[in-house]
Protein backbone atom coordinates (compact mmCIF):
# COMPACT_ATOMS: atom_id res chain seq x y z
CA UNK A 1 0.00 0.00 0.00
CA UNK A 2 1.23 3.17 -0.85
CA UNK A 3 2.97 5.27 2.03
CA UNK A 4 2.23 9.38 2.11
CA UNK A 5 4.63 11.12 3.34
CA UNK A 6 3.87 14.32 5.90
CA UNK A 7 6.97 15.83 6.65
CA UNK A 8 6.09 18.88 9.54
CA UNK A 9 9.26 19.29 11.87
CA UNK A 10 7.81 20.67 15.32
CA UNK A 11 9.55 24.14 17.01
CA UNK A 12 11.73 24.75 13.83
CA UNK A 13 9.62 23.66 10.52
CA UNK A 14 10.51 24.56 7.45
CA UNK A 15 7.08 26.06 5.46
CA UNK A 16 8.76 27.32 2.17
CA UNK A 17 11.50 25.18 0.79
CA UNK A 18 12.42 27.47 -2.08
CA UNK A 19 13.00 30.29 0.54
CA UNK A 20 13.96 28.19 3.36
CA UNK A 21 12.11 30.38 6.02
CA UNK A 22 12.21 28.52 9.34
CA UNK A 23 9.42 29.84 12.12
CA UNK A 24 8.51 28.38 15.65
CA UNK A 25 5.97 25.95 16.02
CA UNK A 26 4.97 24.20 18.49
CA UNK A 27 1.62 23.79 21.46
CA UNK A 28 -1.82 23.99 20.97
CA UNK A 29 -2.67 20.39 19.83
CA UNK A 30 -0.22 19.57 17.39
CA UNK A 31 3.43 18.13 18.43
CA UNK A 32 5.75 17.45 15.87
CA UNK A 33 5.21 15.78 13.33
CA UNK A 34 7.81 14.35 10.71
CA UNK A 35 6.67 10.78 9.65
CA UNK A 36 5.42 8.26 7.12
CA UNK A 37 2.31 6.24 7.96
CA UNK A 38 0.63 3.25 6.15
CA UNK A 39 -3.55 3.05 5.86
CA UNK A 40 -4.77 -0.34 6.84
CA UNK A 41 -7.56 -2.11 5.92
CA UNK A 42 -7.01 -4.16 8.86
CA UNK A 43 -10.34 -3.96 10.80
CA UNK A 44 -9.47 -4.87 14.56
CA UNK A 45 -11.29 -3.43 17.11
CA UNK A 46 -9.53 -2.23 20.04
CA UNK A 47 -10.23 -3.11 23.75
CA UNK A 48 -13.80 -2.35 25.00
CA UNK A 49 -14.27 0.59 26.90
CA UNK A 50 -15.51 -0.51 30.55
CA UNK A 51 -19.35 -1.16 30.71
CA UNK A 52 -19.47 0.07 34.22
CA UNK A 53 -21.63 3.06 34.78
CA UNK A 54 -19.57 6.62 35.45
CA UNK A 55 -19.55 7.44 38.78
CA UNK A 56 -21.22 11.12 38.78
CA UNK A 57 -22.60 13.85 41.07
CA UNK A 58 -25.45 15.98 40.32
CA UNK A 59 -24.99 19.01 37.80
CA UNK A 60 -23.24 21.74 38.99
CA UNK A 61 -23.90 25.27 38.61
CA UNK A 62 -21.83 26.22 35.07
CA UNK A 63 -21.82 28.90 33.22
CA UNK A 64 -24.17 28.86 30.00
CA UNK A 65 -22.94 28.43 26.79
CA UNK A 66 -23.33 31.88 24.82
CA UNK A 67 -25.12 31.41 22.04
CA UNK A 68 -22.91 32.81 19.66
CA UNK A 69 -18.50 31.37 21.50
CA UNK A 70 -15.71 33.90 20.73
CA UNK A 71 -13.14 33.46 22.77
CA UNK A 72 -9.41 33.24 23.13
CA UNK A 73 -6.78 31.16 24.92
CA UNK A 74 -4.54 31.87 27.51
CA UNK A 75 -1.73 30.14 28.69
CA UNK A 76 -1.49 29.05 32.62
CA UNK A 77 1.37 31.59 33.17
CA UNK A 78 -0.43 34.23 31.72
CA UNK A 79 -3.67 33.42 33.48
CA UNK A 80 -1.93 33.44 36.18
CA UNK A 81 0.26 36.75 36.08
CA UNK A 82 -1.51 39.59 37.61
CA UNK A 83 -0.44 42.33 34.59
CA UNK A 84 -1.53 40.34 31.89
CA UNK A 85 -4.75 39.65 33.56
CA UNK A 86 -5.28 43.43 33.41
CA UNK A 87 -4.78 43.59 29.49
CA UNK A 88 -7.07 40.86 29.50
CA UNK A 89 -9.56 42.16 31.60
CA UNK A 90 -10.05 45.05 29.38
CA UNK A 91 -10.41 42.47 26.28
CA UNK A 92 -13.99 41.82 27.94
CA UNK A 93 -15.01 44.72 29.14
CA UNK A 94 -14.44 46.56 25.74
CA UNK A 95 -14.75 43.79 22.88
CA UNK A 96 -17.64 41.16 21.81
CA UNK A 97 -15.26 38.23 23.91
CA UNK A 98 -17.11 35.82 25.51
CA UNK A 99 -14.79 32.82 26.54
CA UNK A 100 -12.06 32.03 27.62
CA UNK A 101 -9.84 28.82 26.98
CA UNK A 102 -7.32 28.28 30.02
CA UNK A 103 -4.42 25.68 30.06
CA UNK A 104 -4.83 23.44 32.70
CA UNK A 105 -2.43 20.51 31.67
CA UNK A 106 0.22 21.35 29.02
CA UNK A 107 2.17 18.94 26.03
CA UNK A 108 5.03 18.27 28.72
CA UNK A 109 2.76 17.05 31.26
CA UNK A 110 2.90 20.08 33.82
CA UNK A 111 -0.99 20.24 35.28
CA UNK A 112 -1.99 23.52 36.58
CA UNK A 113 -5.07 21.99 38.30
CA UNK A 114 -4.52 21.45 42.60
CA UNK A 115 -5.82 18.60 44.32
CA UNK A 116 -5.29 16.15 41.93
CA UNK A 117 -4.24 13.10 43.74
CA UNK A 118 -2.10 11.18 41.06
CA UNK A 119 -1.07 14.50 39.70
CA UNK A 120 -0.20 15.06 43.61
CA UNK A 121 1.83 12.05 43.95
CA UNK A 122 3.64 12.24 41.25
CA UNK A 123 5.21 15.67 41.77
CA UNK A 124 3.38 17.24 38.41
CA UNK A 125 1.29 19.90 39.78
CA UNK A 126 3.07 23.19 38.78
CA UNK A 127 1.15 26.34 40.70
CA UNK A 128 1.56 29.09 37.55
CA UNK A 129 -1.86 30.44 38.68
CA UNK A 130 -2.01 30.03 42.72
CA UNK A 131 -5.73 31.39 42.73
CA UNK A 132 -7.49 29.92 39.66
CA UNK A 133 -10.57 28.98 41.65
CA UNK A 134 -10.91 32.21 42.45
CA UNK A 135 -9.93 33.23 38.56
CA UNK A 136 -12.38 31.10 37.43
CA UNK A 137 -15.24 32.31 39.53
CA UNK A 138 -14.69 36.04 38.71
CA UNK A 139 -15.44 34.90 35.07
CA UNK A 140 -18.48 33.41 35.91
CA UNK A 141 -19.87 36.79 37.86
CA UNK A 142 -18.92 38.25 34.81
CA UNK A 143 -20.75 35.72 32.38
CA UNK A 144 -17.67 34.80 30.85
CA UNK A 145 -17.83 30.96 29.47
CA UNK A 146 -14.71 29.21 30.60
CA UNK A 147 -13.05 26.17 28.86
CA UNK A 148 -10.47 23.71 30.52
CA UNK A 149 -7.95 23.14 27.83
CA UNK A 150 -6.61 19.93 28.09
CA UNK A 151 -3.33 17.74 26.07
CA UNK A 152 -4.20 14.43 26.59
CA UNK A 153 -1.32 12.09 25.26
CA UNK A 154 1.69 13.79 24.57
CA UNK A 155 2.65 14.04 27.91
CA UNK A 156 6.61 13.35 28.87
CA UNK A 157 6.37 14.08 32.60
CA UNK A 158 3.77 11.09 33.16
CA UNK A 159 5.77 8.79 31.02
CA UNK A 160 9.11 9.26 33.22
CA UNK A 161 6.84 8.70 36.14
CA UNK A 162 5.42 5.69 34.71
CA UNK A 163 6.73 4.26 31.85
CA UNK A 164 4.69 1.38 31.86
CA UNK A 165 2.02 3.92 30.19
CA UNK A 166 4.10 5.17 27.77
CA UNK A 167 4.56 4.48 24.74
CA UNK A 168 7.20 1.90 23.69
CA UNK A 169 9.29 0.26 21.51
CA UNK A 170 10.29 -3.24 20.42
CA UNK A 171 12.57 -4.06 23.21
CA UNK A 172 10.03 -2.63 26.07
CA UNK A 173 11.91 1.00 26.70
CA UNK A 174 10.23 4.32 26.00
CA UNK A 175 9.84 5.64 22.50
CA UNK A 176 10.21 9.18 21.80
CA UNK A 177 10.73 11.60 18.87
CA UNK A 178 13.31 13.26 17.48
CA UNK A 179 13.20 16.07 20.25
CA UNK A 180 13.15 13.53 22.80
CA UNK A 181 9.23 13.81 24.08
CA UNK A 182 7.61 10.53 24.78
CA UNK A 183 3.68 9.89 24.52
CA UNK A 184 1.24 8.01 26.77
CA UNK A 185 -0.54 5.24 25.88
CA UNK A 186 -4.05 5.99 23.69
CA UNK A 187 -5.36 2.29 24.68
CA UNK A 188 -4.31 2.65 28.40
CA UNK A 189 -7.14 3.40 30.22
CA UNK A 190 -5.02 4.01 33.34
CA UNK A 191 -3.99 7.02 31.10
CA UNK A 192 -7.34 7.58 29.68
CA UNK A 193 -8.54 7.73 34.24
CA UNK A 194 -5.56 10.14 34.69
CA UNK A 195 -6.98 12.53 32.47
CA UNK A 196 -10.21 12.08 33.20
CA UNK A 197 -9.41 12.81 36.97
CA UNK A 198 -7.89 16.11 35.34
CA UNK A 199 -10.79 16.88 33.71
CA UNK A 200 -13.09 16.05 36.98
CA UNK A 201 -11.20 18.31 39.31
CA UNK A 202 -11.87 21.13 36.53
CA UNK A 203 -15.00 20.90 36.27
CA UNK A 204 -14.89 21.33 40.46
CA UNK A 205 -13.63 24.12 39.85
CA UNK A 206 -16.22 25.75 37.60
CA UNK A 207 -14.98 25.60 34.51
CA UNK A 208 -17.97 24.82 32.11
CA UNK A 209 -16.09 22.99 29.11
CA UNK A 210 -13.41 20.35 28.91
CA UNK A 211 -11.50 20.84 26.10
CA UNK A 212 -9.28 17.85 24.98
CA UNK A 213 -6.40 18.61 22.55
CA UNK A 214 -3.53 16.50 21.27
CA UNK A 215 -6.34 13.70 21.30
CA UNK A 216 -4.04 11.64 18.97
CA UNK A 217 -1.69 9.13 17.81
CA UNK A 218 2.20 10.13 18.14
CA UNK A 219 4.34 11.58 15.08
CA UNK A 220 7.57 12.91 14.80
CA UNK A 221 9.74 10.02 14.95
CA UNK A 222 10.58 6.59 13.81
CA UNK A 223 6.81 5.28 14.41
CA UNK A 224 7.71 2.04 13.17
CA UNK A 225 9.34 1.41 16.71
CA UNK A 226 5.92 2.37 18.72
CA UNK A 227 4.74 -0.60 20.12
CA UNK A 228 1.29 -0.06 22.21
CA UNK A 229 -0.58 -2.23 25.11
CA UNK A 230 -2.78 -2.94 22.26
CA UNK A 231 -1.20 -5.30 20.17
CA UNK A 232 -3.33 -5.36 16.80
CA UNK A 233 -2.55 -1.21 16.21
CA UNK A 234 -4.08 -0.45 12.55
CA UNK A 235 -5.36 2.89 11.41
CA UNK A 236 -9.37 2.00 12.12
CA UNK A 237 -7.88 0.60 15.71
CA UNK A 238 -6.55 3.85 16.26
CA UNK A 239 -9.84 5.93 15.12
CA UNK A 240 -12.42 3.81 17.22
CA UNK A 241 -10.28 3.83 20.01
CA UNK A 242 -10.15 7.98 20.11
CA UNK A 243 -14.13 7.69 19.87
CA UNK A 244 -14.25 5.37 22.78
CA UNK A 245 -12.36 7.63 24.61
CA UNK A 246 -14.72 11.04 23.26
CA UNK A 247 -17.38 8.91 24.36
CA UNK A 248 -16.63 7.91 27.69
CA UNK A 249 -15.55 11.28 28.49
CA UNK A 250 -19.32 12.17 27.37
CA UNK A 251 -20.81 9.86 29.98
CA UNK A 252 -18.98 11.16 32.67
CA UNK A 253 -18.96 14.74 32.22
CA UNK A 254 -22.13 15.94 30.75
CA UNK A 255 -24.26 14.54 33.88
CA UNK A 256 -22.57 17.09 35.88
CA UNK A 257 -23.49 20.20 33.26
CA UNK A 258 -20.01 20.14 31.48
CA UNK A 259 -19.63 20.58 28.07
CA UNK A 260 -16.95 18.90 25.48
CA UNK A 261 -14.94 19.50 22.96
CA UNK A 262 -11.71 18.85 21.27
CA UNK A 263 -9.12 20.55 18.92
CA UNK A 264 -8.31 18.74 15.62
CA UNK A 265 -5.64 19.23 13.24
CA UNK A 266 -7.23 21.71 10.46
CA UNK A 267 -6.48 19.49 7.56
CA UNK A 268 -9.50 16.56 9.07
CA UNK A 269 -11.62 19.21 7.35
CA UNK A 270 -10.66 18.62 3.80
CA UNK A 271 -8.86 14.80 3.67
CA UNK A 272 -10.61 11.34 3.59
CA UNK A 273 -7.95 9.79 6.11
CA UNK A 274 -7.11 9.42 9.69
CA UNK A 275 -3.94 11.37 8.80
CA UNK A 276 -1.55 8.83 10.55
CA UNK A 277 -2.71 9.97 13.85
CA UNK A 278 -6.06 8.18 14.15
CA UNK A 279 -7.95 11.52 13.51
CA UNK A 280 -11.39 11.91 11.71
CA UNK A 281 -13.39 14.76 12.37
CA UNK A 282 -16.76 13.29 11.60
CA UNK A 283 -15.94 10.39 13.65
CA UNK A 284 -14.51 12.65 16.48
CA UNK A 285 -17.13 14.80 16.17
CA UNK A 286 -19.84 12.46 16.90
CA UNK A 287 -19.29 12.37 20.90
CA UNK A 288 -17.92 15.92 21.09
CA UNK A 289 -20.12 18.69 21.99
CA UNK A 290 -18.11 21.23 19.70
CA UNK A 291 -14.74 20.60 17.45
CA UNK A 292 -12.08 23.10 16.87
CA UNK A 293 -10.04 22.16 14.09
CA UNK A 294 -7.11 24.32 14.04
CA UNK A 295 -6.88 26.21 10.60
CA UNK A 296 -4.10 28.77 10.69
CA UNK A 297 -3.67 29.80 6.78
CA UNK A 298 0.30 30.04 8.21
CA UNK A 299 0.42 26.56 8.38
CA UNK A 300 -0.73 25.45 4.63
CA UNK A 301 1.88 24.46 2.13
CA UNK A 302 2.15 26.73 -0.78
CA UNK A 303 0.10 25.32 -3.25
CA UNK A 304 -2.72 24.21 -1.11
CA UNK A 305 -6.13 24.56 -2.00
CA UNK A 306 -5.00 26.14 -5.25
CA UNK A 307 -3.75 29.00 -3.34
CA UNK A 308 -0.24 30.01 -4.11
CA UNK A 309 0.46 31.58 -0.47
CA UNK A 310 -2.15 30.13 1.76
CA UNK A 311 -0.48 32.54 4.41
CA UNK A 312 -1.58 35.42 2.74
CA UNK A 313 -4.93 34.66 1.94
CA UNK A 314 -6.42 34.09 5.46
CA UNK A 315 -10.11 34.72 4.56
CA UNK A 316 -10.23 31.93 1.28
CA UNK A 317 -8.31 29.45 3.65
CA UNK A 318 -10.59 29.45 6.32
CA UNK A 319 -13.83 29.55 4.09
CA UNK A 320 -12.54 26.36 2.05
CA UNK A 321 -11.62 24.86 5.88
CA UNK A 322 -15.17 25.31 6.60
CA UNK A 323 -17.11 24.53 3.31
CA UNK A 324 -15.20 21.02 3.81
CA UNK A 325 -15.93 20.65 7.25
CA UNK A 326 -19.93 21.09 6.52
CA UNK A 327 -20.20 18.99 3.66
CA UNK A 328 -18.35 15.89 5.99
CA UNK A 329 -20.43 16.79 9.48
CA UNK A 330 -23.63 17.49 7.55
CA UNK A 331 -25.89 18.16 10.84
CA UNK A 332 -22.82 18.07 12.86
CA UNK A 333 -21.76 21.17 11.42
CA UNK A 334 -23.70 23.27 13.98
CA UNK A 335 -20.50 22.16 16.22
CA UNK A 336 -18.06 23.86 14.59
CA UNK A 337 -15.95 26.17 16.31
CA UNK A 338 -12.77 26.87 14.81
CA UNK A 339 -9.53 28.35 16.10
CA UNK A 340 -8.40 31.41 14.51
CA UNK A 341 -4.47 32.58 14.09
CA UNK A 342 -3.86 36.07 15.43
CA UNK A 343 -0.17 35.51 15.16
CA UNK A 344 2.53 36.08 12.48
CA UNK A 345 4.98 33.71 11.27
CA UNK A 346 6.17 34.63 7.35
CA UNK A 347 3.12 36.94 6.98
CA UNK A 348 2.38 40.43 8.57
CA UNK A 349 -0.96 39.37 10.69
CA UNK A 350 -3.14 42.60 11.76
CA UNK A 351 -6.47 43.48 12.13
CA UNK A 352 -7.75 43.07 8.69
CA UNK A 353 -5.92 39.52 8.50
CA UNK A 354 -7.43 37.96 11.76
CA UNK A 355 -11.56 39.59 11.00
CA UNK A 356 -10.59 38.21 7.35
CA UNK A 357 -11.17 34.62 9.36
CA UNK A 358 -13.89 35.67 11.28
CA UNK A 359 -15.57 37.05 7.97
CA UNK A 360 -14.98 33.47 6.33
CA UNK A 361 -16.74 31.66 9.18
CA UNK A 362 -19.74 34.64 9.48
CA UNK A 363 -20.01 34.17 5.64
CA UNK A 364 -19.89 30.56 5.64
CA UNK A 365 -22.52 30.29 8.69
CA UNK A 366 -19.91 29.46 11.51
CA UNK A 367 -20.54 31.64 14.53
CA UNK A 368 -18.49 30.33 16.73
CA UNK A 369 -14.70 30.68 16.71
CA UNK A 370 -11.78 31.24 19.01
CA UNK A 371 -8.42 32.83 18.56
CA UNK A 372 -4.75 31.25 19.24
CA UNK A 373 -1.54 33.60 19.99
CA UNK A 374 0.88 31.70 21.94
CA UNK A 375 1.93 35.05 23.58
CA UNK A 376 -1.93 36.20 24.55
CA UNK A 377 -1.46 39.70 23.03
CA UNK A 378 -4.49 39.51 21.14
CA UNK A 379 -5.59 42.07 18.09
CA UNK A 380 -8.33 44.37 20.06
CA UNK A 381 -8.81 46.00 16.80
CA UNK A 382 -9.81 43.22 15.18
CA UNK A 383 -12.92 42.81 17.21
CA UNK A 384 -16.34 44.44 17.18
CA UNK A 385 -16.97 46.89 20.41
CA UNK A 386 -18.78 45.69 22.62
CA UNK A 387 -21.97 48.01 20.96
CA UNK A 388 -20.88 45.95 17.69
CA UNK A 389 -18.96 48.39 16.31
CA UNK A 390 -15.88 47.56 13.98
CA UNK A 391 -12.88 49.39 13.80
CA UNK A 392 -12.22 50.44 10.01
CA UNK A 393 -8.83 49.24 10.54
CA UNK A 394 -10.52 45.67 10.22
CA UNK A 395 -12.48 46.24 7.37
CA UNK A 396 -11.62 43.15 5.10
CA UNK A 397 -11.02 44.52 1.88
CA UNK A 398 -12.74 43.26 -1.33
CA UNK A 399 -9.22 42.54 -2.55
CA UNK A 400 -8.61 40.29 -0.20
CA UNK A 401 -11.82 38.24 -0.26
CA UNK A 402 -11.90 37.77 -4.54
CA UNK A 403 -8.11 37.45 -5.29
CA UNK A 404 -7.44 33.56 -6.07
CA UNK A 405 -10.27 30.91 -6.77
CA UNK A 406 -10.16 28.47 -4.48
CA UNK A 407 -9.17 24.68 -5.77
CA UNK A 408 -11.16 21.95 -4.30
CA UNK A 409 -8.64 20.00 -3.86
CA UNK A 410 -5.89 19.66 -1.59
CA UNK A 411 -1.90 20.15 -2.35
CA UNK A 412 0.27 16.82 -2.29
CA UNK A 413 1.97 18.05 0.83
CA UNK A 414 -1.11 18.51 3.69
CA UNK A 415 -0.30 21.58 5.31
CA UNK A 416 1.26 22.01 9.43
CA UNK A 417 -0.94 22.86 11.86
CA UNK A 418 1.32 23.24 14.39
CA UNK A 419 0.99 26.36 16.56
CA UNK A 420 3.65 28.52 16.70
CA UNK A 421 5.29 28.40 20.97
CA UNK A 422 6.71 31.36 21.66
CA UNK A 423 9.71 31.54 24.35
CA UNK A 424 7.26 33.75 26.58
CA UNK A 425 4.91 30.73 26.30
CA UNK A 426 6.50 29.48 30.17
CA UNK A 427 6.75 32.90 31.49
CA UNK A 428 4.71 35.00 34.46
CA UNK A 429 5.47 37.97 32.60
CA UNK A 430 2.71 39.94 30.89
Amino acid sequence: MKARKINIIMRLKKISLSKKIFVLCGALGMGTICFTFFISSEETAPPQVSTEPAKTTAALDLTPKPKEVKGIHLSAWIAGAQKARLRIKKLFDETELNAVVIAVKEYEGEVYIPGVPLVTKYGLYVNAIPDLASYIADYKKRGIYTIARIVVFKDTNLTKKRPDLAVKKPDGTVWTDHRGFSWSDPYSKQVWEYNFSIASAAIQLGFSEIQFDYIRYPSDGDLKLCRYSFQHHSASSAVNNLNAFIKEARARFKPLGANLSIAVFGLTTSVSTDMGIGQKIVNMTEWADFVSPMVYPSHYAKGEYGLPDPNSEPYKVVAKSMRDAQKKLGSDSVKLRPYLQDFSLGHKYGPKEVRAQILACENSGVTDWLLWDPNCRYTQTALKSKSGVLDPLAQVPDAMLDRVKVSSNTAAIPPSTETPTAPELKKSTP
